[in-house]
């Protein structure tokens, strides 16, 4: 792909200017009233602070933007943008750069002289939005949150949560986050389990409940010509992320990762209530030892560690499935045979929905830098998209353009977004307004206005089958000190890839369970004391606040 320059051809940022009365002073020598000049209106002078417009004069800012593969080639040309312009008196230029490479283009344009006015979709860890925030180059939003941000102050005192995940350990607030509402479970358990229940009929089964009864199903997928093409070319389970998801989902049957998604290593010991290591718990050789079993009988796809994207929706629009973990099979492979499975009960009894999310994904979606001439109209033009009709207007769009209004109050895309003449999904067809697929935007999803997978009455079905696994206790991605950064950024990496290369063999068969001992032994070397420590820290931080 052809490199661009960053940030040209952007509009110049303009402040409007107003007269002020003029004022007076005695002259030193004729002692007649001598004119001052006129002083110039100040960016908060210029600002309204409640309604629309945000601005009494346009103002303009650069934005530089990550670019999902599935949004608009160019938001500057979008309707919504076009549309909030006119609403709020702030016009934006975006400088859309890829999610591929991303981290490269945001580094080097923070080591520029040329910052933009703020960061959207961004996708800053916590670790950047303490480092660049302790120097000055992101603004600190405490206040301005405080003062101009009613909808994020609403969210944050509602849920405690999101302003723990987007506070970093200097008590300030550098970001605004990619966040779900709470309540919106389905999106919050979006990778489930599905089944096929069509072959769960022909097979004369009832739905698994344990991981038992699970195993018995893909054994009896293997064994049975369900798709009826005489042939047994059944894959009793695949998904198109590795097996991570796999383990990440069946590790709740044991009872482990009783924390949430966000932390694939550590949880919480609930005979000590102390922080444990997952990969060394008892449990976690168990649950691997029952993926091997999968894996070493033909239940899971042979090619489960190096399958790409396109070969496993491939095999799934073929149906060759008899279970996956995805978002919905229905939009994923355009398939309407898979129901929601359970949180299955493991040998001791488990059944936790341990793939539960937490509130916030993404603390660091968008930020406002040190050149941003116009931070409080700024911070009130990014908090419209934390209100209900801020959200409306970004998920939804326009009334009787891109959505209607049914008769029971709810929403939904008009037939030219939902049934697209051309043949276009619905974001496809979405994307001529909108900029929201790709998803990791700053702003609030909420399950009235977001008509995604997540939404389907599929998902909502599936979602009621876990809803009383769904964890009570999900912890965000913990904040680091800047000296704590430094050491867990390097421990977290050599252990997470110790991790997955031993887990792997394991599951594949290339190391037997003889040498579980070593496996463990292993990780002194690679300074598990001390990153456990590091996390006991940050997590004794987190129950403070």
């Amino acid at each position: 792909m052809r490199k661009r320059t960053v940030f040209t051809g952007f509009l110049s940022l303009t402040l409007a200017t107003g007269l002020a009365g003029c004022g007076t002073s005695p002259s030193k020598e004729s002692g007649q009233a001598e004119k001052t000049p006129p002083a110039k209106e100040t960016p908060v002078q210029n600002l309204n602070t409640t309604g629309f417009p945000i601005v009494k004069e346009p103002i303009s800012l650069k934005i530089f933007a990550g670019k999902a593969a599935t949004t608009a080639a160019n938001w500057n040309d979008l309707t919504l943008w076009k549309e909030y312009a006119k609403q709020s008196n702030i016009q934006v230029n975006f400088e859309l750069v890829p999610f591929d490479g991303l981290a490269e283009k945001r580094n080097l344009v923070l080591t520029s002289n040329d910052l933009p006015d703020a960061f959207h979709t961004a996708q800053f860890p916590s670790t950047d939005l303490l480092k660049y925030g302790e120097q000055g180059v992101f603004i600190k939003l405490n206040d301005l949150i405080d003062k101009y941000a009613p909808n994020l102050k609403k969210l944050m005192e509602k849920n405690p949560e999101i302003k723990r995940a987007i506070t970093m350990t200097d008590g300030n607030i550098y970001s605004f986050p990619t966040a779900v509402d709470p309540e919106f479970t389905t999106a919050r358990t979006n990778n489930k389990m599905w089944l096929n229940k069509e072959w769960l009929a022909k097979l004369n089964l009832p739905e698994p409940k344990t991981t038992d009864e699970l195993y018995n199903y893909l054994k009896l997928v293997k064994t049975t010509d369900l798709n009826g093409n005489g042939k047994l070319d059944e894959i009793p389970f695949g998904t198109g992320g590795g097996i991570t998801p796999l383990v990440q989902y069946l590790r709740g049957s044991w009872g482990l990762g009783n924390r949430g998604a966000a932390h694939n290593l550590v949880d919480v010991d609930p005979k000590t209530n102390n922080i444990r290591f997952i990969p060394t718990d008892p449990k976690y050789k168990e649950l691997l030892q029952y993926i091997n079993k999968l894996y070493t009988e033909g239940l899971i796809d042979k090619d489960i560690f190096t399958i790409k994207s396109n070969e496993f929706l491939a095999r799934g629009s073929q149906g060759l499935y008899g279970a996956m973990i995805a978002t919905n099979p229905q939009t994923l492979i355009n398939k309407n045979e898979y129901i929601g499975g359970v949180a299955y009960t493991g040998p001791y009894g488990d059944h936790l929905f341990s793939l539960t999310r937490p509130a916030v994904s993404y603390p660091g979606s968008f930020v406002i830098t040190n050149k941003n001439k116009n931070p409080e109209a700024t911070v009130r033009w990014i908090d419209h998209f934390y209100g209900e009709e801020g959200v409306k207007l970004f998920l939804m769009g326009f009334k009787d353009v891109t959505y209607k209004e049914l008769p029971d109050g709810s929403f939904d895309f008009v037939d030219e977004i939902k049934n697209n003449p051309k043949g276009l999904t619905v974001e496809q067809a979405l994307i001529q307004y909108l900029s929201w697929p790709g998803g990791r935007y700053p702003a609030l999803v909420i399950q009235k206005y977001f008509k995604g997978a997540e939404s389907l009455p599929t998902a909502t079905a599936a979602t009621e089958k876990v809803k009383a696994d769904i964890l009570k206790e999900v912890w965000p991605i913990f904040n680091y000190t800047l000296d704590e950064n430094t050491r867990i950024q390097i421990l977290d990496k050599d252990i997470n890839t110790y991790v997955t290369e031993w887990e792997a063999k394991f599951i594949f068969g290339d190391i037997p369970f003889t040498d579980w001992d070593k496996f463990v032994d292993n990780f002194k070397k690679l300074g598990l004391d001390e990153y456990l420590k590091l996390y006991n820290s940050a997590y004794q931080r987190y129950l403070k606040s």
